[in-house]
């Protein structure tokens, strides 16, 4: 499955930009069953007949859910996604083994990889098929694919986190991969011919790692499911699966969407935890008095310091609950913003309209782009760290390369230096932009004309603002 990009914490194998592919011709489907008015209602269209509260109350983080389409305009639509041959075509564009495919089977309960070096060619790719009969797993297609860019840029806005695809392609009578369960969220769409889903209880609910699973731990399936052209089945993180395809169909293609890695409760804890420690460790004497002497040299944990400790989280704990400590989320925020899609369809932005003044009503611009984060200066500096405001956002990030490589720790400055940066004295007023249909630029937060002035032409002038 695809794995969400950490920029910290995960490495992706990296990729050359300059011999990517460039990306296809856009072709519109004659018609579409799914509705992009808003994230929303491209989900609803998704999951449709279920209703998307239902969803979540029954289904999501909890079981299964299988959703059988028959209709000629799903199937239809569902095949125009993406089908063999168009894999075929994109081998004449330099698709390279491990970095864009991987071409793997599963036999006898073992995944056998038989990738090569170099570049895909459509001759190798039929004999694999043929001969090997190995499953052909091609990584993030939304790369080349304008309507899996424009449906997983809208589901990006629904969910508020990376969606990432592979598409697989297995021939008939064989299986791709081993039992297994992944750390991701998935919807699986049938594109082509049919696949059998075998399905299992969680031996770790909600994962949050990859891992392989033995037969003799998974026991039996409690879904047995045939997957026809134009169904879609979810099944949540942890949940253990494997797939094949029928006796009697040529091939089969489906997508795989997969969504809300690394998104728990736990990995907020992962991210605002630092900051908020060392907030209160300011302002908090008994987080700065020293630890025992020789506490370091001591072999394992006394029961002592697990009792000390635990006061201080109680005190953390009271504070938060009274309202009286920052909760800021800063690697996380930067990790989506700077990783994801940009806006579907647009070409080079430029400042839209005119530029504002403060006798106008001003509103955002893709407000489901951009982030706003509390963070330091990163200015190296003898005096003591100043917190300034960020204003992070995905209008420039590149198609090409979404979910297929971190920036390195060499560029992380690069990273921190990326968007608008404004004194913490402007976040009231960046509040204010967030949450209004549209806003006053005189009545904005700030103390001074010039201050709004300043605030509202400089998020004009990248894009992320309009004059009303």
């Amino acid at each position: 499955m695809p794995k969400k990009n950490k920029a910290k914490a995960v490495k992706r194998q990296s990729c050359d930009d300059e011999q990517l592919p460039p990306k296809q011709t856009r072709v519109e489907p004659t018609a579409s069953p799914l509705c992009f008015d808003s994230p929303l209602s491209l989900f609803e269209s998704l999951i449709q007949p279920m209703g998307v509260q239902q969803f979540f109350q029954e289904y999501w983080e909890k079981k299964p859910l299988h959703l059988q389409r028959s209709d000629s305009i799903t199937t239809a639509y569902h095949q125009s996604l993406f089908q063999l041959s168009d894999l075929q075509s994109l081998c004449s564009q330099g698709l390279e083994f491990y970095r864009d495919v991987n071409v793997v089977r599963c036999i006898n309960g073992k995944k056998k990889v038989f990738n090569k070096d170099g570049q895909l060619k459509s001759s190798v790719l039929k004999k694999f098929l043929a001969e090997n009969k190995a499953t052909i797993q091609f990584h993030q297609p939304q790369r080349f694919k304008d309507e899996l860019w424009r449906i997983q840029e809208k589901l990006e806005c629904f969910f508020g986190t990376l969606v990432g695809s592979n598409i697989y392609i297995t021939p008939q009578q064989s299986q791709g991969l081993p039992p297994h369960y992944d750390d991701v969220e998935v919807f699986i769409l049938q594109l082509e011919g049919e696949k059998r889903w075998l399905l299992y209880n969680p031996t770790v609910p909600l994962a949050g790692e990859y891992s392989l699973e033995s037969e003799e731990r998974i026991g039996s399936p409690t879904h047995d499911i045939i997957l026809k052209a134009g169904d879609v089945l979810y099944f949540p993180r942890g949940t253990i699966h494997q797939a094949s395809t029928p006796a009697g169909v040529d091939h089969s293609t489906h997508l795989t969407l997969s969504t809300y890695q690394r998104m728990s409760w736990g990995d907020l804890l992962l991210d605002i935890f630092p900051s908020m420690l060392y907030d209160s460790s300011r302002t908090d004497v008994n987080l700065r008095e020293g630890m025992p002497r020789r506490h370091l040299l001591v072999s394992g944990d006394s029961q002592d310091t697990g009792k000390h400790l635990a006061t201080c989280l109680r005190s953390l704990a009271d504070e938060m609950e009274r309202g009286n400590l920052d909760v800021r989320s800063t690697h996380m925020k930067r990790d989506f913003i700077m990783n994801r899609l940009p806006p579907y369809n647009q070409q080079e932005l430029v400042p839209s309209g005119r530029i504002p003044t403060l006798e106008d009503n001003v509103c955002l611009r893709f407000k489901d782009h951009m982030v706003v984060t509390v963070e330091s200066s990163q200015e190296r500096t003898d005096e003591a760290t100043e917190l300034v405001v960020f204003v992070l956002h995905s209008l420039k990030n590149q198609r090409k390369s979404h979910m297929m490589g971190g920036i390195s720790d060499e560029n992380e400055e690069q990273e921190i230096s990326a968007g608008l940066k404004f004194p913490l004295s402007h976040l009231p007023a960046l509040r204010q932009l967030q949450q209004a249909e549209q806003q006053a630029v005189a009545e904005l937060l700030l103390p001074t004309k010039e201050a709004k002035l300043s605030l509202v032409i400089a998020l004009w002038s990248e894009s992320l603002l309009d004059v009303v």
